[in-house]
């Protein structure tokens, strides 16, 4: 007697949506993807890397910080972008960054961009994406230029040219519109800045200023500020006006003390001298 083997449907499943658009139905909230609200840029130039990224910082719909710093350093000519949670962006960068430190010191050797990458995706895998941090991480090291990006799960990619964060869409068209190899460094300077601009102004989770970080063979320039669109202007006019300008019709003064009593405070008996022994 034989059985039948029944293999299972190829093609989409749908049952998920289905379910959820049923817990929708029956009131239960469904959870949202969260934006990440950067936009962070690398590219490859004959000699090197170039990084950018925006300064602005939010929670939920309010800017919290207008000039935070996105760039963050690893090694000495590694550095990373962040994009995500600014904490988890923050300290995790800042581990990665002891430990190759420790790593350059007990093997002696400058560290790889390779070894940085495999740290953080490792560290990023070990949470399952629940430490949010996008990351662009590019360098320069003994086997010549590397540029990688680094997902909240652990998943990496390694390109000549790389965007990530909610501005990385706006960025992605300046590069393969105006990217090639062999860039001269002022070619792929200028090109980063176009990018991060796109989303500055094309994203509203990115805004600010332009950062960006020059690393070559020989020398690492971090450019903060390095473009500043976004000054705020003097006001055409002042708002001052003088005590009086503004009307009221009714004035109430309430007096908020309901009752006082005041006792006077007891003092020891006269003559009553104090026991010393």
């Amino acid at each position: 007697m034989s059985t039948a083997i029944h293999l299972p449907r190829s093609g989409f499943d749908f049952s998920n949506a289905n379910r959820n658009a049923f817990l929708e139905g029956k009131g239960v909230k469904m959870p949202k993807a969260t934006s990440t609200g950067t936009t962070i840029v690398g590219c490859l130039f004959k000699d090197g890397i170039v990084l950018g990224a925006d300064t602005r910082a939010t929670a939920g719909p309010i800017v919290a910080d207008k000039n935070c710093e996105k760039i963050h350093y690893i090694s000495e000519s590694i550095r990373c972008c962040g994009a995500g949670t600014a904490a988890d962006t923050e300290f995790v960068t800042a581990l990665i960054s002891s430990n190759i430190e420790l790593h350059a010191l007990s093997t002696g050797r400058k560290p790889r961009v390779v070894t940085a990458m495999t740290m953080l995706k490792q560290r990023l895998f070990q949470y399952q994406g629940h430490i949010g941090a996008a990351l662009v991480l590019g360098g320069v090291d003994a086997t010549g230029a590397h540029l990688f990006t680094i997902h909240p799960h652990g998943s990496t990619d390694k390109l000549p040219y790389v965007t990530m964060g909610s501005g990385s869409l706006a960025a992605m068209a300046v590069f393969e519109s105006g990217w090639r190899p062999s860039l001269e460094r002022e070619q792929a300077l200028q090109l980063v800045v176009a990018a991060i601009s796109a989303g500055i102004f094309n994203d509203l989770g990115s805004g600010s200023n332009v950062d960006a970080c020059v690393i070559t063979a020989t020398h690492t320039e971090m450019l903060r500020n390095y473009v500043m669109p976004n000054v705020r202007v003097e006001k055409e006019r002042k708002y001052g006006f003088r005590r009086g300008t503004t009307a009221w019709t009714r004035e109430n003064v309430r007096d908020m003390v309901v009752s006082e009593e005041s006792r006077p405070i007891a003092t020891a008996a006269s003559g009553e001298a104090m026991d010393t022994s």
